[in-house]
């Protein structure tokens, strides 16, 4: 697998960890790594899958590292990046799953000026729950449905998250993105960019 992270899609993978796992590579929900008898960078990706049931039973979530990837969601790129599970899960393998977390919630559309910042916010916000969404939006059917108001976490009312950002930081974010791209642009001779209008 190529662990080669795009400088932007890395600059928006550190912001998300900072505001998701501030401790870093090693955490797990609640900081309880320190109750682990190795650190999380030095476990593969099986053995993490394997301890998500018994930390959700002991911390209240399988959540771990810096994008606190729950249980099934690395079940799920295992298989689709056909990994092992041999794999460690140290820092480049973190970002490098991150990134594909990224693309899977729009990241390159909305690069490329074709996903709007309030609809690529709601996908970053679907993806982790410490992240606000950007408008007003609706997140379940029927008696499940909730209505959300701006900078809420989407999966607010669930008793266990709540946004930890406010959602002005995440668009001065993702301008910044957005802008940094249209400067690299501009100085890559044939190179074309676009932005939203």
């Amino acid at each position: 697998m190529d662990k080669t992270v795009p400088s932007g899609a890395a600059m928006l993978l550190a912001f998300i960890g900072s505001i998701e796992a501030p401790h870093g590579f090693d955490a797990v929900y609640g900081n309880n790594q320190a109750k682990l008898p190795k650190p999380l960078t030095s476990m593969t990706i099986d053995e993490v899958i394997a301890a998500g049931p018994r930390w959700t039973r002991a911390f209240g979530s399988s959540a771990a590292g810096f994008l606190q990837f729950m249980r099934a969601t690395l079940l799920r790129l295992k298989k689709k990046l056909g990994l092992t599970g041999k794999e460690l899960l140290d820092g480049p393998m973190q970002m490098a799953l991150g990134y594909e977390l990224l693309k899977e919630r729009g990241f390159a559309e909305f690069m490329a000026g074709t996903k709007s910042r309030t609809a690529f916010g709601l996908g970053l916000a679907q993806e982790w729950a410490s992240f606000p969404v950007l408008t007003s939006t609706v997140n379940g059917t029927g008696k499940a449905k909730r209505t959300l108001k701006r900078g809420q976490s989407y999966y607010a009312g669930d008793g266990l998250n709540k946004a930890l950002v406010a959602p002005e930081k995440v668009e001065a974010m993702l301008d910044k993105l957005k802008a940094s791209s249209a400067r690299a642009g501009r100085a890559c001779p044939g190179a074309r960019g676009r932005r939203n209008p």
